[in-house]
C-alpha cells in the first residue's frame, strides 16, 4: 500500500472504463466545464465528407489565388518603397556632384554669319550652325508640329519628362530585348545638346532629367521649342531648322512646306544615316512615317496627307554646291582679319552680284561639259572685278560640291602671254609708242630661244601688231632692252602680289599668278590708270544693325598716267578686234589678252570694258596638257558669254584715254642674231658698272660699255606728276650700240 500511495496517478479522458481500483481518478468528456472541441470537429469533417469532392477542389484553388495576388501585392509595394528610396539615393548623388542651380544658364549659340550679295540675296551661311536662329512664330508652322508628333506629342502637357512616354520605352525594352523607342522629351534632348556629353551613363541621364525640370521651370514650352529647332542637329553639318533648309531644299524654315517639314523631322532619329544627301530613299521612307504620326495626332487632314505622300522624294548634293561657295570660303579667311574673333550672329554683306556669278558658274560648266573630254580639259575659274576694285563675280572652280579649292584667288599658273601687257607697259614708259616697229624674226637669248606660236613670224611689225598677235619674239626684245627689273616693277605696280622672277623670260609670262591678281592689274587699264584695292567685302554689321565694320576702299593712287593708258588701250584694243582674242569682240569697246602656257597647261584671256574687267582661267588641276586650248579659244568664249550677258542694259562707254597714231621716226633695220649667252643679264647691272662684251653673230666684239638697261633704271614718278612721257623711237640695235 506504501507504494501504491507513493506513486502518482495521472487523470485520463476517454479512457477505457475499467473500475479498476487504479482509475479511480479517470473522467469523461460529460464531466467537463467547457465540451471538448473534438467532438464537433469530427461533426464538421463528416459534413465536409458529404460534399461533393468538386466543390471542396474549387474552394482551395480560389483561396490560393488571392493568396498569391495578395502576397504579389504586398512585395511590390514593399519594392516600389525600397526602388524610391533606391532613385532619390541616385537623384541626390549625382545631383550633388553638379554645380549649384544657380549657376546654370543658357550657353550661347554658335554664332552664325551670313554673307549676302550685293543685292541682298544669301550667298551662304558659315559657323558651327551654318544658318541663322529663326523664330518659332517666324518658321513655317509645319516644322514644330512635324517635330513634336514622331518626337514628343504630349510636349505641351508633359514637365519635362513624360511618364508615359517612359514606361512605354521601358515595356518595349522588356517585350523586345532592346530600346526600339526613346523616352526622352524635346526638353531633355535640349538639355542634352546644351550641356551634357553623349556618353550613355546613368550619372548622365540623371543630370539630364534634373536638366529638364530645371528647363521647364526657367522657360516657356514656346521658348524650349525654339531653343530646340535652332540647335538640334539635322546632319550634313546642319545645325538647326534654318541651316538645314539652305542645305536640302536650297530654301529659308520660313518657306518649308509640309512634306518638306515631315523629312527635317525624320531626320533627327538618325541625321547622318537618314540625310537625303546620303540615302534619298531612306529619308522620304521616315517622312512618311513623320506623315502618318502628325495624321494621327489630328495635326493635318487627309487631303493634305495625300498631297504631302505624293511630293516628289528631296534628293541634295552630297557637299554643298554652287560657285558662290567659293565667296563665302573668302569671306571667312578675311573676316577675322577686320573685325576679330566672331562672338555673335553677324550680317556680312559682299561686292558680288548674284546674278553675275550664276552667269559666270554657267558659261564655266557649260563649256567644260561640252569640250572637257575633247580637249582634255576638266578645270576653270572666272573673276569679275568693277573699276573700284570690287569684286562683282569669283568662280573657283567646276564644281564646288567635288572640289573645295579656289583656283580663283589660290592656284597659282603661268599667265603666258596674258603677262605681256606688263612688258609693254614698261616700253610705253621709257618712251616707245604703240607705233614703234621691231623685227619679228627668230631670236636667241644665251641658250634661250623664244618662238612664236606654230612657228610664224610677221618680220617689222609695230608694237600695237606685236601685242595684238602675241607675238614672243618681240616681247622677248622689249623685256631685253627695259630689263626685267622694270618689267617686275610695273607688274607690282599695277596689282600683281606674287614674287616675280626678273629674268628675260618673264616677258613669256614663266612667273606664276593667281586669276584673282592678274585680273586685278589689269583693272587701272580699265578705269583710267588708278589702282584701287581690291575687295570683296563692304559692310558686316551685327544681328541688330550695328556696324561693325566698313569698307573705305575708294579710288586709289594713279599708276599710270593718262597718256600711257591711252596707248595701251589702243594696244590691247586690237587684240580683241584683229587679233588673237576676237572670239572675246562684243558690242562694246573691249581690250584685253590672251595667254597660253607651255604645251596649252593653261589658257587664259584677261580682257575689260569701261565697266568691268574680267579674267578666265582654263586647265586641268594636275598640270596636265590640254589639247592645243589656247587663250584665244575657250576663254574667250567663256568671257564673251559673261560680258555680253553682263552688259545688258548698260548704256556703252568708251575706253578712257586716247591716243592718235603718228608716224614713226626712222629706224636703222637690224637683222635678229644670235646673241651670246651673256648677252643680257637676268637682272640688269647697277649703273656705272662695266658688263661683259657682247660677242655677235659675225664674230665682232662691241666694246664694254654700261647696261643699256643703267640709264633707265631711275624711279618711275607718279603718272600724274611731271612732264609728257618722251616719244623717243628706240630699236634693239640702238640699245645694243648705247644709242
Amino acid at each position: 500500500m506504501a507504494n501504491r500511495r507513493d506513486r502518482r496517478i495521472e487523470p485520463s479522458f476517454d479512457g477505457p472504463q475499467d473500475h479498476a481500483e487504479d482509475d479511480v481518478f479517470s473522467v469523461c468528456d460529460e464531466d467537463r466545464v467547457v465540451p471538448s472541441r473534438r467532438k464537433s470537429t469530427a461533426k464538421r469533417k463528416s459534413s465536409k465528407a458529404r460534399a461533393p469532392e468538386r466543390s471542396r477542389g474549387r474552394g482551395k484553388k480560389r483561396r490560393g489565388m488571392f493568396g498569391m495576388f495578395g502576397r504579389l501585392v504586398y512585395w511590390c509595394f514593399v519594392l516600389a518603397i525600397w526602388g524610391g528610396i533606391a532613385a532619390a539615393g541616385i537623384v541626390i548623388y549625382y545631383g550633388a556632384k553638379m554645380p549649384s542651380a544657380t549657376t546654370w544658364a543658357i550657353p550661347d549659340r554658335s554664332p552664325n554669319i551670313k554673307v549676302v550679295g550685293v543685292d541682298g540675296r544669301l550667298i551662304a551661311n558659315r559657323g558651327m550652325t551654318g544658318g541663322e536662329a529663326v523664330g518659332l512664330h517666324e518658321m513655317s508652322p509645319y516644322i514644330p508640329q512635324a517635330v513634336m508628333a514622331i518626337e514628343d506629342r504630349r510636349f505641351y502637357s508633359h514637365f519635362g519628362v513624360d511618364p508615359i512616354g517612359l514606361t512605354r520605352a521601358l515595356l518595349q525594352r522588356v517585350l523586345s530585348g532592346r530600346f526600339t523607342q526613346g523616352g526622352s522629351t524635346l526638353t531633355q534632348q535640349l538639355a542634352k545638346n546644351l550641356f551634357l556629353k553623349p556618353d550613355r551613363t546613368l550619372e548622365r541621364k540623371v543630370q539630364e532629367v534634373l536638366l529638364a525640370f530645371w528647363l521647364e521651370q526657367k522657360h516657356t514650352k514656346d521658348q524650349i521649342l525654339e531653343m530646340y529647332l535652332n540647335r538640334v542637329y539635322f546632319g550634313s553639318g546642319s545645325y538647326g531648322v534654318e541651316a538645314a533648309s539652305r542645305r536640302y531644299f536650297g530654301k529659308s524654315a520660313r518657306d518649308v512646306s509640309l512634306a518638306e517639314a515631315a523629312l527635317l523631322a525624320g531626320l533627327l532619329k538618325a541625321p547622318s544615316r537618314l540625310s537625303p544627301a546620303r540615302d534619298p530613299k531612306a529619308a522620304e521612307a521616315r517622312a512618311q512615317l513623320v506623315l502618318g504620326a502628325m495624321r494621327g495626332e489630328g495635326m493635318i487632314g487627309e487631303k493634305e496627307l495625300a498631297s504631302a505622300m505624293s511630293a516628289p522624294a528631296t534628293r541634295a548634293a552630297a557637299f554643298w554646291t554652287g560657285s558662290e561657295n567659293y565667296v563665302a570660303d573668302r569671306v571667312m579667311e578675311e573676316l577675322p582679319g577686320l573685325i576679330g574673333e566672331v562672338r555673335s550672329d553677324i550680317i556680312v554683306d559682299t561686292t558680288v552680284d548674284m546674278t553675275l556669278q550664276d552667269l559666270a558658274e554657267k558659261s564655266i560648266r557649260r563649256l567644260i561639259d561640252e569640250n572637257g573630254q575633247k580637249l582634255n580639259v576638266s578645270q576653270g575659274a572666272l573673276v569679275s572685278i568693277d573699276n573700284s576694285g570690287a569684286v562683282r563675280a569669283m568662280v573657283g572652280g567646276y564644281d564646288y560640291s567635288t572640289s573645295q579649292f579656289d583656283r580663283a584667288s589660290e592656284a597659282r599658273r603661268q599667265p603666258g602671254s596674258a603677262f605681256k601687257p606688263f612688258v609693254f607697259l614698261a616700253a610705253m614708259e621709257q618712251g616707245r609708242t604703240p607705233d614703234s616697229m621691231r623685227n619679228d624674226a627668230p631670236i636667241k637669248i644665251g641658250k634661250w630661244t623664244p618662238e612664236n606660236y606654230n612657228g610664224k613670224y610677221f618680220g617689222r611689225v609695230t608694237l600695237k601688231t606685236a601685242l595684238a598677235k602675241s607675238l614672243n619674239s618681240v616681247a622677248a626684245q622689249l623685256a631685253m632692252e627695259v630689263g626685267p627689273d622694270a618689267v617686275v616693277e610695273a607688274a607690282h605696280r599695277m596689282g600683281i602680289e606674287s614674287d616675280l622672277q626678273p629674268n628675260v623670260s618673264i616677258s613669256l609670262g614663266t612667273s606664276e599668278v593667281t586669276p584673282l591678281e592678274l585680273t586685278a592689274a589689269y583693272v587701272p587699264f580699265a578705269n583710267g590708270g588708278y589702282r584701287p584695292e581690291v575687295h570683296m567685302i563692304r559692310r558686316v554689321t551685327s544681328a541688330d544693325g550695328k556696324v561693325l565694320y566698313e569698307s573705305t576702299a575708294g579710288g586709289g593712287p594713279r599708276v599710270i598716267s593718262p597718256e600711257v593708258v591711252g596707248m595701251m588701250n589702243a594696244m590691247m584694243t586690237g587684240a580683241v578686234e584683229e587679233g588673237t582674242a576676237k572670239k572675246a569682240a562684243f558690242a562694246w569697246p573691249a581690250a584685253g589678252k590672251t595667254g597660253t602656257s607651255q604645251n596649252s597647261r593653261d589658257a587664259w584671256f584677261v580682257g575689260y570694258t569701261a565697266n568691268l574687267t574680267t579674267g578666265v582661267w582654263f586647265g586641268n588641276d594636275d598640270g596636265k596638257p590640254m589639247k592645243k586650248v589656247t587663250g584665244g579659244a575657250l576663254p574667250a568664249l567663256a568671257w564673251h558669254e559673261f560680258m555680253v550677258a553682263a552688259h545688258e542694259g548698260v548704256p556703252v562707254a568708251a575706253l578712257p584715254g586716247s591716243w592718235t597714231s603718228q608716224p614713226a621716226a626712222p629706224e636703222i633695220a637690224v637683222e635678229n642674231q644670235p646673241l651670246g649667252e651673256n648677252a643680257f643679264p637676268q637682272a640688269p647691272q647697277p649703273a656705272g658698272q662695266a658688263r661683259p662684251a657682247v660677242p655677235l653673230g659675225n664674230g665682232g666684239v662691241l666694246p664694254r660699255q654700261e647696261s643699256p638697261t643703267a640709264s633707265i633704271r631711275r624711279p618711275v614718278p607718279p603718272a600724274d606728276v611731271g612732264g609728257p612721257v618722251q616719244r623717243r623711237e628706240t630699236s634693239i640695235l640702238d640699245v645694243i650700240l648705247g644709242r
